[in-house]
């Protein structure tokens, strides 16, 4: 009998009614990535059902330059950029505009008015909560990864609340602490339980390898799989691959993959996934990196993952956070310096032929599954902004 993956429980990921939050006016301030901006723009989503007015601080290098006039929130721009790791030149340059970007979030605070600002990691989240900090506004941070970055760290020694994803450790003030998960938009949450739900009456014969190296690809997972492509549809009979290269890498996969990219259908090479809910459904297997939204969503999907950490994320996040999923059995770990060895090809040989195996993965990863994630970050913000800072 062919695997059919669970269906997630329509319960767990209610947000049908709307939030009662009671918050006039929300800041919120950081981006830079798409780890930092998408769990902020799952709260913003959350805030507006409620009725809440939202403004956004960015950097005219993040991503929130882009992506957040898109989702139709106004969006404020700082002079400030980052420090660590950019040399001595970058470090003096860094500090240099720190004043200035200060004085910003100063102008941009006295003319919003916020009942609380939450900070969510980035270049600009540090100016405008610290300034927030010294004016005595209630302060909220997110921290998505097992390990904060520089921003966070400190910024969560003064804040009112430090909404985390994993164990906090001896990085925030125990008191300070929320366990919340990391948010996922509830739009996007249940588009995937839709379609795993969809899924499980139309599964294929073989199983399906979804290979994603995030949003831009990865260039080693995608050289890994041109090489052991031959060998993977080789050991296991009726493999269906699905390749998001991302769009710079798709010419150069589709060469390398040659006549198997052609030959009856087994291999589906894509620059980029639009519908990701469908290829979560799709898929029995999941090859990526660990970055913390990717997580949260396979987390949700109940897929069984096998998990290469980008090794030059900041102090090495990405492996904190697959060890987490790793622990509780619902993915294996394989360094990206493996890649180039024959460890990994049995590791997705052994997962895709057995599906109990593959069953008893995606109960571990449902079990680390926060769908409500964004909800409680809600209501976080909603009782800081109540009581005020604490005297």
């Amino acid at each position: 009998m062919p695997y059919a993956p669970p269906v997630l429980d329509p319960a767990a990921c209610s947000n049908e009614t709307e939030p009662e939050v009671g918050l006039a006016r929300v800041l919120v301030a950081g981006g830079g990535t798409g780890g930092h901006l998408f769990p902020a723009l799952a709260v913003a989503e959350e805030l507006s059902r409620g009725g809440t007015e939202l403004r956004f601080v960015g950097t005219a290098r993040g991503i929130e330059a882009r992506a957040v006039p898109e989702a139709g929130y106004p969006l404020d721009l700082l002079t400030v950029r980052g420090i660590k790791g950019r040399g001595l030149s970058g470090l003096a340059t860094g500090i240099s505009r720190l004043p200035v970007a200060f004085f910003e979030s100063l102008s941009i605070l006295r003319r919003f008015r916020p009942d609380v600002v939450l900070g969510v990691g980035g270049y600009a989240s540090g100016p405008v909560v610290a300034t927030a900090v010294l004016l005595r506004l209630p302060t909220v941070v997110m921290e998505q990864n097992s390990v904060p970055g520089i921003t966070n760290r400190i910024l969560g020694r003064f804040v009112d609340r430090v909404c985390v994803t994993y164990p906090p450790g001896r990085y925030f003030p125990a008191s300070k602490v929320v366990r919340t998960g990391n948010p996922i938009r509830s739009s996007i949450v249940q588009r995937i339980r839709t379609a795993v739900e969809e899924s499980v009456s139309r599964r294929s014969v073989g199983p399906t390898l979804l290979v994603l190296g995030g949003s831009q690809g990865a260039r080693p997972i995608n050289d890994a799989m041109m090489r052991a492509a031959p060998e993977l549809l080789r050991r296991v009979p009726g493999l269906r691959i699905v390749h998001q290269t991302g769009r710079r890498d798709e010419d150069r996969v589709r060469r390398g993959y040659g006549d198997l990219a052609t030959a009856g259908g087994r291999i589906e090479i894509v620059p980029f996934i639009e519908d990701m809910a469908s290829a979560y459904a799709s898929a029995d297997l999941v090859l990526s990196r660990a970055g913390a939204t990717t997580l949260a969503e396979l987390a949700v999907a109940g897929r069984p993952a096998i998990l290469v950490p980008f090794p030059h994320a900041t102090d090495d996040h990405q492996t904190k956070n697959a060890e987490a999923f790793v622990a509780a059995g619902g993915a294996v770990l394989v360094p990206q310096h493996q890649l180039s060895g024959q460890a990994w090809l049995g590791e997705i040989e052994r997962i895709a032929v057995d599906p109990d195996r593959r069953r008893g993965m995606a109960r571990a990863m449902r079990s680390l599954a926060r769908p409500d994630a964004a909800r409680e970050v809600v209501r976080v913000l909603g009782e800081v902004a109540r009581r005020g800072r604490p005297s």
